[in-house]
């Protein structure tokens, strides 16, 4: 694409910016329309949709990638369309085939290369899958007609100054109730953590720590990422509960801790009275790839891990490793990257 866009890529934040295309389609008779690229990024919908009064909708998060020689890349879509048809089902909105969510997805980066920042910056091109109910409905029932929509928008590197730790409060709020849902991206989830989040940022904190809502002992979710901790005898351990949110990202990671750096991998219960295990601490997602975790204040005490100023350097190798594979310098898994062309 010949387009100029007048963008200072080093200086990027993560905020909303219009780009010149986006996609949608329309779910209506019990299938999807072809779906189309549009210019207008306002979306007009009846005031009775399901969306606005029973939060019946869900989103994904993933990013596009300009290689050294200039090539751009998805990373593992296919995760998130399949993470995405999960959440549809939980609430009962149908679901996506898989090659029209990557196609879409594929589509939005094509109309918008001018957009996708160049390569050394490390800023990406950020993509939004979102599905809407829509349509004139009043009860608590399932939504007469559904939007799928793709917008994208460019994004500056998480750090600005290279990765710094960062250091969590330990929440006494819920992020999800048992059997609820917690291990679906549905905006409901993140309108609860709002609260907590202020209250942390007011204490200091980069935001807060989720336990797990039966029993208020384990460690589930970091702010809105996932949690990992490296053991004294350098396993690398996460999370496993039904209400988590399954990242892509924290998957990723088990795989380049195992078939990379040769570490032993487990997913099992992580006791917030049992910190002093770990050595390193990070959260993972989308959008940092990995945070370092310095400390968590829980209770009155305050637990450092490697370091509060410094990363640790397996948590360090992890990151470099996974920042590798996104951008093309490093080998990818079989069937990570999806060559947009």
């Amino acid at each position: 694409m010949d387009k100029n866009v007048n963008i200072d890529w080093s200086n990027l934040g993560f905020s909303y910016i219009k780009t010149d295309f986006r996609y949608i389609s329309r779910w209506k008779d019990g299938k999807w329309d072809e779906g189309k690229l549009v210019e207008d990024n306002k979306i007009t919908i009846s005031e009775a949709s399901t969306a606005l009064h029973y939060g019946q909708q869900c989103f994904e998060g993933l990013k596009a990638y300009r290689t050294k020689n200039g090539k751009i890349q998805l990373f593992r879509p296919d995760k998130n369309a399949k993470r995405m048809n999960d959440s549809c089902r939980r609430i009962l909105m149908p679901e996506i085939p898989e090659e029209k969510f990557i196609d879409a997805c594929i589509k939005v980066v094509k109309a918008n290369e001018a957009y996708v920042p160049p390569y050394g910056t490390g800023a990406t091109l950020y993509i939004r899958p979102f599905i809407i109910g829509v349509g004139e409905n009043i009860g608590v029932k399932p939504a007469p007609e559904y939007l799928f929509c793709v917008f994208c928008l460019p994004v500056g590197p998480y750090f600005k100054g290279g990765m710094t730790p960062v250091n969590f409060t330990v929440s006494e709020y819920d992020r999800a109730a048992p059997y609820g849902t917690g291990a679906a991206k549905v905006g409901g989830n993140y309108a609860g953590s709002l609260l907590p989040h202020e209250l942390a940022a007011k204490k200091g904190f980069a935001d807060c720590i989720y336990l797990d809502p039966m029993t208020h002992t384990k460690i589930e979710e970091v702010g809105a990422a996932n949690f990992f901790g490296i053991t004294k005898d350098n396993k690398f351990v996460t999370p496993k509960s039904p209400s988590i949110l399954p990242s892509i990202t924290k998957y990723s990671l088990m795989h380049i801790a195992k078939e990379y750096l040769g570490m032993e991998v487990e997913e099992r219960d992580v006791f917030i009275d049992k910190l002093d295990e770990f050595k390193e601490a990070g959260a993972c997602g989308t959008a940092a790839v990995i945070t370092p975790i310095g400390g968590i204040e829980y209770k009155e005490n305050f637990h450092v891990f490697h370091s509060e100023t410094e990363v640790g350097p397996v948590t360090k190798k992890l990151y470099d490793t996974l920042y590798g594979i996104q951008f093309g310098d490093i080998d990818p898994p079989k069937g990570w990257i999806v060559e947009v062309k």
